[in-house]
């Protein structure tokens, strides 16, 4: 069976989310209460994450500083060199900021992969920007994840699709994937709504996935919980 894995980076692929560690120690006053207006339903992610961008204080020195602080989950290159083996497509779909994904990646010998994610980049000494060429009018996120599942169903026809994710912006484009690698609240999610799931804590439950993936064994019509993380 073949599969295009669409997976999402901050909390599934990076340990931690870059935005949010970034902000909490360069953000200027302001990007608090844009965080509250997204979480309340007010705003969409993306108007969310481009003003919070815009409220960054830092040079370009501090910014690659701080990204030698954050790591990736340590599993991430074997599980991407499987599904390589495989001949399955791997993407990265991501709400995140396209540059740090880039470079944690990079870091860790990670050949690389077509990514989707917001664009970061500086325009002043101490000033950045955010755009969003991967979204969707209908969709209040920087990139639609949604619209990349059907794009990678459309250019793959008879494939299936797995999301990797974790959280909230993996919420949506869950209920359109054929299987789910869930962590964190997509656990969740994926239970209440009755998706079909793996629950895992990291990679390397996602790696030892791959075989029965591949095989069949996992389709939207046999849910399968990891025993190791069954009532996360």
């Amino acid at each position: 069976m073949r599969w295009t894995v669409l997976c999402d980076f901050d909390g599934t692929i990076g340990l931690r989310d870059t935005i949010d560690t970034l902000l909490q120690r360069f953000g200027r006053p302001g990007w608090e209460a844009l965080e509250d207006d997204w979480l309340a339903g007010r705003i969409g992610s993306r108007a969310c994450m481009r003003g919070q961008v815009a409220l960054l204080d830092m040079d370009a020195a501090q910014f690659e500083q701080h990204l030698s602080g954050l790591d990736i989950d340590p599993a991430f290159p074997a599980f991407a060199a499987a599904v390589a083996a495989r001949g399955w497509p791997l993407e990265i779909v991501s709400d995140g900021l396209d540059l740090p994904i880039r470079l944690l990646l990079a870091r860790e010998g990670v050949a690389p992969l077509p990514l989707y994610a917001n664009r970061f980049h500086p325009v002043g000494e101490r000033r950045w920007n955010l755009e969003s060429p991967h979204q969707a009018p209908s969709c209040g996120a920087g990139t639609c994840k949604c619209a990349r599942a059907a794009q990678a169903r459309r250019h793959a026809p008879g494939g299936q699709v797995l999301l990797v994710g974790d959280g909230t912006s993996d919420f949506c484009v869950a209920g359109r994937a054929d299987y789910v690698f869930a962590k964190r609240k997509l656990i969740a999610h994926c239970r209440d709504h009755a998706l079909a799931h793996s629950a895992i804590e990291g990679f390397a439950e996602a790696l030892a996935l791959l075989p029965a993936l591949e095989s069949g064994a996992l389709t939207r019509h046999a849910p399968l919980v990891s025993p190791a993380v069954a009532i996360a």
